[in-house]
């Protein structure tokens, strides 16, 4: 459930009121009139009318510079809803506006994700020479690669240039750097090929793909339904840390046939991931807002949809052939 306050020029009142009968609001309640002829209104309503109402808002706002509207969440509201209104609340989806804001802060590439993506890397490299499953899982906890992934899917949803070029360019980076890290410690530090957790990332199968697009997915719900995102960022660092840390120890030790094995298993699980998560942002319906946005979304998920199609139907080649 949400709790919307707007603050607007008096005279957008009725067109406000007439927005909360439309969409059949819980409560909508008219402040006093300001002496700027701004006037308060408030709303309460179910989590999956939330978008509706913030399009029409925007819609009739956009040309009131001194308009606002801010959106709280409501823990709790007495009378309780009825048991229709509780489903519809558990199966809401969150609104577009807050699922960008959510997703952009974590595809920014700064200080904090490299040294975290670095120290992750350290500890998944470790893991996996030690064949101590409970290092490697640590190192998913600490690994920032859900969001960059997340944004990327959403920015191409809503045709957003700005984000797709963001998160690719924090994505690219954490996975080299991932490579780069482990690549100089297997320069200095033996390699075991007997480490069961090691080698098991130098070989790519339709498993592989089945479990990212699991988790590309799991990541997509998780974010478009206000769920817990933890434990589903550990299953999306699964997919694609240890595959790069595996990689970059190979190269390191000079054993590039483990290395293209290990480097195949992570571009089938990139794609697999981002992927599944862009289905699954179609199929919550999260679109541009305004006609001219969702014209450059179509080219976008055009683009975006044929171009991992076609790069994992090549890497499930290239998986048969090196078989």
């Amino acid at each position: 459930m949400k709790y919307i306050e707007i603050i607007a020029e008096a005279s957008s009142a009725s067109t406000v009121s007439a927005i909360a009968d439309k969409v059949k609001v819980q409560d909508f309640r008219l402040g006093v009139v300001g002496e700027d002829r701004m006037q308060q209104m408030w709303m309460l309503l179910s989590d999956e009318k939330l978008q509706t109402v913030l399009d029409s808002l925007q819609n009739i706002l956009g040309a009131q510079p001194a308009a606002r509207v801010v959106v709280l969440a409501v823990e709790m509201s007495l009378p309780a809803p009825e048991e229709k209104n509780r489903r519809q609340e558990q199966a809401a989806t969150a609104a577009r506006e807050s699922l960008y804001e959510g997703v952009e802060k974590g595809a920014r590439l700064d200080v904090n994700f490299i040294v975290l993506v670095a120290l992750a890397a350290l500890v998944a490299a470790v893991g996996l020479m030690k064949n101590n499953i409970a290092v490697v899982i640590g190192a998913m906890v600490i690994a920032p690669l859900l969001a960059p992934n997340l944004a990327l899917s959403l920015g191409s949803a809503i045709g957003d240039l700005s984000l797709i070029r963001k998160s690719l360019q924090t994505l690219g980076v954490g996975i080299f750097l991932s490579v780069a890290v482990c690549a100089v410690l297997g320069i200095f530090w033996p390699v075991d090929i007997n480490s069961h957790e090691l080698m098991s990332r130098t070989h790519v199968g339709l498993d592989s793909a089945v479990l990212a697009l699991a988790s590309g997915a799991a990541a997509a719900l998780s974010l478009t339904t206000g769920l817990s995102s933890v434990l589903v960022g550990v299953m999306v660092a699964v997919a694609l840390l240890p595959p790069a840390a595996t990689m970059g120890l190979m190269l390191g030790s000079g054993n590039t046939t483990l290395a293209t094995g290990a480097g195949l298993l992570l571009l089938v699980n990139v794609v697999s991931v981002n992927l599944a998560s862009k289905i699954v942002f179609d199929i919550k319906g999260i679109r541009p807002r305004t006609y001219v946005e969702k014209g450059k979304a179509q080219h976008a998920q055009i683009v975006y949809v044929l171009g991992w199609l076609v790069s994992l139907g090549i890497l499930i080649l290239l998986m048969y052939m090196r078989r």
